[in-house]
């Protein structure tokens, strides 16, 4: 059973692997990281650093926000080759409003049984 902890860890030891497949637990226990992670550097930006939540500066959201950029394009790519597609779907999300909505239903998907042309599946517990 993938946890929270474990998902963020692989997640971030895998920074820049673009290549491979990664498991729905993965994909969604990290994207749930990242979301906590936002609303709770907002706070501190907001609330301890005196930054409005209007104004376009957050240092604590902004650098998280660049910090995990890389590897949460690394997942993503990685959960569409676990369903047997490739990584330029993501352009999808430059659609507005439907195109995200197609990499969720695509995200949520159950990946390949066994291999595909991206690799083994990942087994991740």
């Amino acid at each position: 059973m993938m946890t929270l902890p474990t998902a963020v860890r692989q997640v971030y030891s895998r920074y820049f692997e673009f290549s491979g497949r990664s498991s729905r637990p993965e994909f969604w226990w990290f994207a749930l990281f990242n979301v906590i992670a936002g609303v709770v550097l907002g706070i501190i930006d907001a609330q301890v650093l005196g930054f409005t939540m209007s104004g376009p500066v957050h240092p604590l959201s902004n650098l998280y926000g660049l910090a995990s950029f890389i590897p949460g394009l690394a997942v993503s790519v990685r959960r569409l080759h676990d369903t047997d597609r490739t990584g330029w779907w993501l352009l999808l999300g430059l659609i507005p409003v439907i195109g995200i909505i197609v990499l969720i239903v695509f995200w949520t998907k159950p990946g390949t049984p066994g291999p595909n042309r991206f690799g083994d599946e990942w087994l991740n517990g």
